[in-house]
């Protein structure tokens, strides 16, 4: 006869679920079969507009943001002290970015941003939100133990860097601003901008590599 072992049962359950698309993906895929299925749009349509977040809109026009900041010392002040304001003068504004804010990465802080309800973050100027932002580990834990979370991102900041932790909300998002990497002196904005990357304006990455890119 066999018998029931909660603590396995409850293992399984957990394992079955943990390789389940969360809760609004799964809404979200069905209303994209939806709108596919009554010719609403195109399949093709859906990719391309993901693929142009992902790699066209944003990163890229954080990264362009980032790097008028390191070669301008006035827009840097600008962006620094309204990040909203700033960003217009690429035309880079919308609802995910209108109430951004910049923090800064000095010798001495490391910023790294999170949104401890759901996954608020600026789309609009770093495209589409990785899946660990958006996972309850990264939500729960980077507020607690945020220097274990960057180690496991292979970030390990001496103990005189002070980590600061940024919390997203509908109402505030914020961009962090890298260190410039030394022997970028010269290097023009587009340069720059390539070596500038989505984690580092998240704050889950501390050194950028100019290696290859000049």
């Amino acid at each position: 006869m066999s018998t029931f072992d909660p603590k396995a049962a409850a293992k399984a359950h957990q394992h079955l679920h943990s390789h389940l698309p969360s809760e609004p993906a799964l809404r979200v895929k069905s209303l994209e079969s939806l709108v596919i299925e009554r010719g609403l749009i195109a399949a093709e349509t859906i990719d391309n507009w993901v693929e142009a977040y992902r790699e066209e809109i944003g990163p890229k026009r954080g990264a362009k943001v980032i790097a008028r900041a390191w070669v301008d010392p006035d827009f840097k002040a600008r962006l620094l002290a309204n990040a909203a304001a700033a960003i217009k003068e690429f035309k880079f504004e919308g609802n995910a970015t209108g109430h951004l804010q910049a923090v800064e990465n000095t010798e001495t802080v490391q910023n790294i941003v999170v949104c401890t309800l759901c996954s608020c973050y600026p789309f609009s100027i770093l495209g589409m939100s990785p899946v660990w932002y958006k996972s309850a580990a990264y939500r729960s834990r980077v507020v607690r133990e945020p220097r274990a979370v960057l180690a496991e991102f292979g970030v390990t900041p001496d103990e005189e860097i002070a980590v600061k932790v940024w919390d997203s909300t509908a109402e505030l998002r914020f961009i962090v601003i890298p260190q410039r990497p030394a022997d970028t002196e010269g290097w023009s904005e587009d340069a720059l901008a390539a070596i500038v990357t989505r984690n580092a304006m998240i704050g889950s990455q501390r050194v950028l590599d100019p290696r290859g890119v000049a």
